[in-house]
């Protein structure tokens, strides 16, 4: 049997750990710990992590020390957690730690990927799992799943998508990840192949001012990579105040 910690949160977090609840017999696999977030941005009152380990009697460990305190881990699973991983919470799981990152490797490492995609006219998206390392979402690779983006693609709809890609790869991929027959493909394979990029949560910002004289299908791409439900929508600056911008789903007719 496999001890396994989970370090995750938001809906895919709960999707993926529900999955290993509801396989563990057959996969036979013992969750020894939950590692989550209280900030309420991140929880969901019916797909909350923390709920879901209570209601299968999971402990819950409060912060990185008691997870290294845990006597014998195999495997640390991460999905969507709110802290940065040091080598050593990395090097505690004795067989792998991975994590689930819902963008392409190595296009698009760190945050914000989804609006970069839109923004760069990406015909192409994915979801990766990957092996945890000190980097970026610079681990070798495990498994993969792409697809095509939609044209005229919101943020929230590409989100929508992947989050729905990434269940079904995580699903898939579990398997062989806890029998130890996954096979890891380093990232630098790829040179000359793929693009590498990394992005920082403190670009959005940027990401969302419109300029008014951009060509119209330029703030259109740039509108529909910003608009995402619960967060400041994109905006033009007008005498030195935010004048928020809003377009009709499927309208092609500047704001």
């Amino acid at each position: 049997m496999k001890n396994i910690v989970f370090l995750g949160s938001k809906a895919i977090g709960y999707e993926c750990l529900n999955f290993l609840v509801e396989q563990s017999n057959t996969l036979d696999l013992k969750i020894v710990g939950v590692l989550t977030s209280s900030n309420d941005r991140f929880n969901y009152k019916d797909r909350n992590v923390e709920n879901l380990a209570i209601a299968n009697a999971i402990p819950i460990l409060a912060n990185l020390d008691q997870y290294l305190a845990l006597e014998n881990v195999d495997i640390a699973i991460s999905i969507q957690y709110h802290q940065i991983l040091q080598k050593i919470h990395i090097d505690k799981a004795s067989q792998i730690t991975i994590n689930l990152h819902m963008a392409p490797l190595p296009e698009y490492r760190g945050c914000n990927q989804f609006s970069f995609a839109i923004i760069n006219g990406d015909a192409e998206f994915g979801t990766t799992i990957h092996r945890l390392e000190e980097g970026i979402d610079t681990g070798a690779i495990i498994a993969e799943k792409r697809f095509p983006i939609p044209k005229d693609c919101f943020v929230d709809e590409l989100y929508q998508l992947t989050f729905l890609e990434s269940i079904n790869l995580f699903q898939s991929t579990v398997p062989k990840i806890v029998s130890g027959e996954m096979v890891l493909t380093p990232q630098r394979n790829f040179a000359g192949i793929r693009k590498f990029s990394t992005h920082y949560r403190k670009e959005m910002e940027a990401l969302k001012q419109i300029d008014l004289s951009w060509p119209v299908e330029k703030i259109m791409r740039y509108i529909r990579a910003t608009s995402m439900p619960g967060f400041e929508p994109p905006f033009m600056i007008l005498n030195g105040k935010k004048i928020y911008l809003t377009v009709e789903r499927g309208s092609s007719k500047k704001p």
